[in-house]
């Protein structure tokens, strides 16, 4: 079973920033991908941003050029930098991971972390 642990959420003005980080149980180096999702209160859970094996990265439109996902292969660490940081933003951030376990794909998800931007 992998365990995915969040941390680094918190209340930030409009136009700030906030990393938040993905501490996993095991190696991260062979996962299929690990990624962030958002949910802000009576909307669907969005992707933010995913970076799969081969390092490639996707983001939501919404945040292109503003957050960053990153790995940490040595840390088994998985970060989002968020930068200019919008009341928009608002949600429980989770993290996320897709591992291939005896030949199927299996998700895994982390408990969550708040972001609040003030305006």
């Amino acid at each position: 079973q992998v365990q995915l642990v969040e941390s680094g959420g918190g209340v930030v003005q409009s136009g700030g920033s906030l990393t938040l980080s993905c501490v996993i149980s095991e190696s991260i180096l062979n996962f299929y991908s690990v990624s962030w999702h958002r949910q802000a209160p009576g909307l669907q859970r969005e992707q933010v941003a995913l970076s799969n094996i081969q390092g490639v990265t996707s983001y939501l439109d919404a945040v292109k050029g503003r957050f960053t996902i990153l790995k940490d292969n040595a840390k088994n660490t998985v970060y989002l930098q968020m930068n200019d940081l919008q009341p928009g933003d608002t949600a429980v951030y989770t993290c996320n991971a897709i591992v291939s376990q005896g030949g199927r794909f299996q998700r895994y998800w982390g408990q969550g972390t708040q972001v609040t931007v003030t305006a």
